[in-house]
């Protein structure tokens, strides 16, 4: 008899120490998951955020679509200017030796210059990392100021359930409620629909 309640009391040690153990655990591995996840998307944000630019330099505006943003990436061009001769030459200036000269260039090979990107990487722009093929929420408009400036702009945004979904339930449901407790963004987020922060990121 005795020996059966010391078997009973070591596994109910054993339950408590692993119990115990789990609620330090449990945080600790959302947490570095979380940070390991948020890195990737942000990665991702950064490139949409640069394409958007690149976009806005040539339309004078930001798009909302992804299939107008991929195709803009993989089949047009910029245009640069580039001075032949030196202004600060007098002789080549004298002999109307320089000038500028415009050139082109393929957006995919300006933007992400030495980036390596293949036209699936370009393709894959739109989808959220770590998210089972979800898609990033994205729109483009106008904002007016309150100094009555009307602004382009533009958001590209993951929610957090969209990329920590499979993580523990309730340290996922702390993190959105306390982000929404604060007014902020659950989730990542480039640029804002409703005010002008220079396509600045919420993590920034």
């Amino acid at each position: 008899m005795k020996k059966v309640l010391k078997l009973l009391l070591l596994i109910v040690i054993v339950l408590l120490g692993w119990v115990v153990y789990r609620q330090f655990a449990t945080p600790m591995e959302f947490t570095r998951t979380r940070k390991q996840r948020e890195a990737a998307v942000i990665e991702r944000l950064k490139d949409i955020r640069t394409a958007q630019r690149a976009y806005k330099q040539e339309h004078q505006r930001y798009t909302p679509s992804f299939d107008t943003l991929i195709r803009f990436i993989l089949n047009d061009s910029l245009e640069y200017i580039r001075a032949i001769g030196s202004e600060d030459d007098s002789v080549a200036v004298a002999r109307g030796l320089t000038k500028m000269e415009k050139f082109k260039m393929a957006v995919k090979d300006t933007i992400y210059s030495g980036r390596g990107f293949t036209t699936e990487d370009i393709e894959a722009l739109e989808i959220i990392p770590y998210s089972n093929g979800q898609k990033f929420i994205m729109d483009a408009g106008n904002l007016q100021t309150e100094s009555k400036v009307v602004v382009n702009v533009f958001e590209a945004k993951a929610p957090y359930k969209t990329f920590l979904g499979d993580l523990d339930q309730q340290e996922l449901i702390n993190l959105i409620d306390e982000r929404k407790s604060l007014e902020k963004y659950p989730g990542l987020r480039v640029g804002s629909m409703t005010e002008a922060t220079n396509d600045a990121g919420n993590w920034e």
